[in-house]
């Protein structure tokens, strides 16, 4: 682009500035770093998942890490992205945008969870902050009991982790 004119955004792009839309092009929606360190430890623990995949045929959402015989999704969410209560930091610019972008998500983790919930599934979040290999653990500790549940009872012996305040 020769510095005479002023950068125009491609039709359908919000983005304002040519900076801003190719930063916002480079940030990944799977295999993010958190996601990376979480699916090593639980694979060396000897699990294997699904990566990037949809618990439930209807539902177009896409778990991080899918356990189908056990019914375990987990999902590894970006403390910006979701909201975390610690970390997120309203943005600067756009507020708008992206203080409703961030509310939807939120809106949708929560209907997520609510239908794989409703589906028999077992939901596991995790903020990508926490502890790798503790999230490892829970990880591990949640699909070894559903998937070898004591006799009678699918669920017996384990315990959901703790809500997590959005």
């Amino acid at each position: 682009m020769d510095s005479g004119t002023t950068w125009q955004p491609p039709d359908g792009s919000w983005a304002s500035s040519a900076a801003n839309r190719k930063n916002m092009q480079a940030i990944r929606s799977r295999d993010t770093q958190p996601e990376l360190v979480i699916r090593r430890l639980v694979h060396a623990l000897g699990l294997r998942y699904r990566v990037a995949a949809r618990p439930l045929p209807g539902l177009r959402r896409t778990a991080d890490m899918v356990f189908r015989p056990a019914k375990v999704a987990v999902f590894i969410d970006g403390c910006y992205w979701h909201g975390c209560p610690e970390h997120y930091v309203p943005p600067k610019t756009n507020q708008g945008y992206w203080s409703e972008k961030v509310a939807r998500n939120m809106s949708r983790d929560s209907d997520t969870n609510s239908q794989l919930a409703d589906a028999g599934w077992t939901v596991l979040r995790f903020w990508e902050h926490e502890d790798p290999a503790a999230c490892a653990a829970v990880i591990t500790e949640a699909v070894d009991r559903l998937r070898n549940p004591p006799a009678g009872d699918s669920r017996a012996g384990f315990q959901e982790p703790p809500e997590r305040s959005s």
